[in-house]
């Protein structure tokens, strides 16, 4: 849900500073970095709207900021859980067809489903770990996730709970593992890779 506020004090040279929210109390921290249209300079009395989050030590932090007056722009649609989570759904929904259809089995679809949730389960534990300054997951682990059929959770969570999304190494290996996935996925619809399938599956029964 997006939040309306006015900005009561911005450090320009700093590049940071505070929202405080219409019709609610305490104050915003708000970066440079948070804002859509970067054309535009921050200023005191600026009304402005965003999505409220929090930082690793739970203060109160605002993120895809747009100023009141402007339309919002289509990246900050883009870059938040409504797109994530129509990426991922369209794409379990094409493994439910495939399943439907008889080109793969349902225990494929079974383990995307349940990867997924495993995957933003992790996401939210170690996002929780970080704020309280507790044993973290290990990245290789989140990834692990999403290579075996969970990064559509991962995807979700990483927009959902803002976590693990603006970390640039991490993402290189995280959309990695989903190119890797998605192609293993349809090497599983040629005569070879369904034929392996049948066959591991075979085994495990």
């Amino acid at each position: 849900m997006r939040r309306k506020g006015k900005i009561t004090t911005w450090k320009d040279e700093q590049g940071f500073g505070f929202i405080t929210p219409i019709g609610g109390r305490g104050q915003v921290f708000v970066h440079i970095k948070a804002f859509a249209n970067r054309k535009r300079r921050p200023a005191v009395n600026a009304v402005v709207t965003y999505k409220l989050t929090t930082d690793h030590r739970g203060r109160s932090q605002a993120e895809r900021v747009a100023f009141a007056e402007d339309r919002t722009p289509v990246s900050v649609w883009f870059s938040g859980g409504l797109f994530s989570l129509l990426l991922a759904g369209v794409f379990l929904v094409l493994v439910g067809v495939s399943v439907w259809t008889g080109k793969t089995p349902v225990a494929v679809l079974g383990l995307y489903a349940g990867a997924s949730v495993l995957a933003f389960l992790a996401y939210g534990l170690d996002k929780s770990a970080a704020r309280k300054g507790a044993w973290r997951t290990p990245e290789n682990t989140l990834h692990i996730f999403a290579l075996i059929g969970g990064w559509p959770g991962a995807l979700v969570a990483q927009k959902v709970l803002r976590h693990k999304s603006r970390k640039r190494a991490f993402q290189v290996v995280y959309w990695a593992t989903v190119i890797v996935n998605c192609g293993a996925f349809i090497w599983l619809h040629t005569p070879q890779g369904s034929s392996t399938l049948r066959s591991v599956l075979h085994m495990a029964v």
